[in-house]
């Protein structure tokens, strides 16, 4: 039996992430131990597209793996686990990623491919307006703060200068308040 065949018998003929039935094609998950249809899924022309060129995705066309990331196929498990990792800054995918559960063998596989995508992917961070924030820019506090830890409330309207961006984390800057380092959440900032 072919690939092709394999994956149409599986996948009952669906888009293996999305279910769409529509333009289905073999996508072999790369960094795949070996060229089998336990290391590929069938795919619409969609989902292929979007994770072929990132300049294209389309963050609601992917709430589709809150369903898919419960597969029980490796190859399945590896493309939702890389998805939602490249959605992460959206904030729902994280959640997502905090639920999901792989095989240690799986979650190699799955990590291998996201490495191997290098750094072209980097973290954006934004202000609660949208805005890019930039290591060395100037945010201001948009409510009242209590800093934990510190026995003061940062009030609104406060300007944190020179912030530091938290390299894996697109939610959360580092600042000075008071004198106190502080790591603080973008959705209480706004860019100066």
């Amino acid at each position: 039996m072919s690939i092709e065949a394999s994956l149409q018998t599986r996948s009952e003929s669906k888009c293996e992430l999305c279910a769409a039935t529509k333009d289905l094609s073999v996508y072999e998950v790369p960094n795949s131990p070996s060229n089998t249809a336990d290391e590929s899924v069938l795919l619409c022309v969609i989902c292929q597209e979007q994770i072929d060129d990132a300049s294209k995705i389309d963050a609601n066309h992917w709430r589709c793996l809150n369903d898919s990331m419960w597969s029980q196929v490796p190859a399945v498990q590896v493309m939702a686990f890389r998805m939602l990792h490249r959605l992460r800054a959206e904030g729902w995918p994280q959640d997502l990623l905090d639920m999901m559960y792989l095989e240690d063998d799986v979650k190699a596989w799955a990590e291998a491919g996201i490495e191997s995508e290098g750094s072209d992917e980097a973290v954006i961070h934004r202000d609660s307006n949208g805005a890019v924030l930039a290591d060395g820019d100037t945010v201001t506090l948009i409510k009242d703060l209590k800093v934990s830890g510190g026995g003061f409330t940062a009030k609104r309207g406060t300007a944190v200068r020179n912030i530091r961006l938290v390299a894996d984390n697109p939610l959360q800057i580092e600042g000075r308040i008071n004198g106190q380092q502080l790591v603080l959440l973008t959705e209480f900032m706004k860019k100066s």
